[in-house]
């Protein structure tokens, strides 16, 4: 199996490759390695790749598969994560100037967690500064582009991560969702973007923006990669005050039983008021594909609807102001400038008028 070959596969299929021996945890991360290299210089996808660790892994991964060790579906895949995510030992900048020599002394739980699943980690994606934007313009680390049109912006905030799985630099990488951060990037690159239920997946160790919409989650090539992470990453957390102590459904498996029975509610107001007819019309299309595979598809209403976004930045914008008060006093220079503004915003929503 050619370089280029190992990195369009899927999670599960590489998976497939391992335990046919067609390919070796040391030959897909030396290839990924490779792939960064020649494409991150434009890209801006990585702020921080970690070579030597990636190789370190990886070669226990294939030294506990000779020995028929076998730690699930991600044992042996590279992925990344974003850099919000703290790593014990490895910069976790947040995409921002203020904590370039920031080294965590412990991992984030969902790390651990990929850790614990044999995973091979490639390094640290480009963000918008602090996850607050959507763009993935940074002034310090390079402004991310656009996984297919270098013209074009990748999302954001979580924009290296898309971009990161959409040109087989990782098969898996890790995002955060407060407004849309996930789902931004896997919408504009063309990938998979899993946005989980609040509670689901642990957020300790996670820099933090907004307590009340912080969600973790992956970004992947397909909803059964998807799938197999969220397997990995879901659990009950005590370190995190959000997290639900629930029993998991088996992801995966839950993708075989189709839509049948599904019901499915499209809101045509406010949604549909301001889009491209390109944009609706592939909207309907998604719907029609639903609809054949089973779903029970309704119109329904949704009243006030417009007054949703600016109730949503209420809420993240003030709740971000008292994450970084202290930052926002003592150097408030050393943020990009639309971020730092986006902050001092929220810091003039009152209590009365956030309840």
């Amino acid at each position: 199996m050619g370089n280029e070959e190992i990195l369009d596969l899927s999670i599960h299929e590489l998976k497939e490759a391992y335990l046919n021996k067609r390919v070796s945890p040391v030959e897909v991360t030396e290839s990924a390695l490779t792939r960064i290299r020649r494409l991150n210089g434009d890209l801006k996808a990585f702020i921080t790749v970690t070579d030597d660790i990636a190789m370190k892994q990886a070669k226990k991964a294939e030294e506990e598969m000779a020995r028929g060790i076998d730690r699930g579906m991600l044992h042996g895949v590279p992925i990344a994560l974003k850099d919000l995510y703290d790593t014990a030992g490895i910069l976790t900048t947040g995409g921002s100037p203020i904590f370039q020599d920031n080294f965590p002394d412990t991992d984030a739980t969902t790390v651990s967690k990929l850790h614990e699943s044999g995973t091979v980690l490639l390094g640290k994606t480009n963000l918008h500064e602090f996850a607050t934007g959507s763009t993935s313009d940074n002034a310090t680390y390079g402004t991310c582009r656009n996984a297919w049109d270098r013209e074009r912006i990748p999302g954001g905030s979580s924009g290296g991560s898309g971009v990161a799985v959409a040109t087989g630099m990782a098969f898996m990488a890790m995002g955060s969702d407060t407004g849309g951060s996930i789902r931004s990037p896997a919408a504009l690159n063309g990938v998979v973007g899993f946005k989980p239920t609040y509670g689901l997946v642990s957020r300790a160790g996670v820099m933090g923006l907004s307590w009340s919409m912080d969600h973790a989650g992956p970004l992947t090539k397909t909803v059964k990669d998807a799938a197999h992470s969220i397997q990995v990453l879901a659990g009950y957390d005590p370190k995190d005050p959000t997290s639900v102590d629930m029993k998991l459904p088996d992801f995966a498996s839950e993708l075989e039983k189709g839509l049948k029975g599904l019901r499915v509610g499209i809101p045509r107001e406010y949604f549909f008021q301001e889009c491209t007819e390109e944009v609706a019309g592939m909207v309907y299309e998604a719907i029609s594909v639903l609809e054949k595979l089973g779903a029970e598809v309704r119109e329904v209403s949704i009243p006030h609807a417009e007054l949703a976004p600016p109730s949503h930045f209420a809420v993240i914008l003030s709740e971000a102001a008292v994450v970084h008060k202290r930052l926002l006093r003592d150097r408030i220079d050393e943020y990009d400038r639309d971020v730092g503004g986006r902050l001092l915003a929220g810091s003039l929503i009152s209590a009365e008028m956030y309840h």
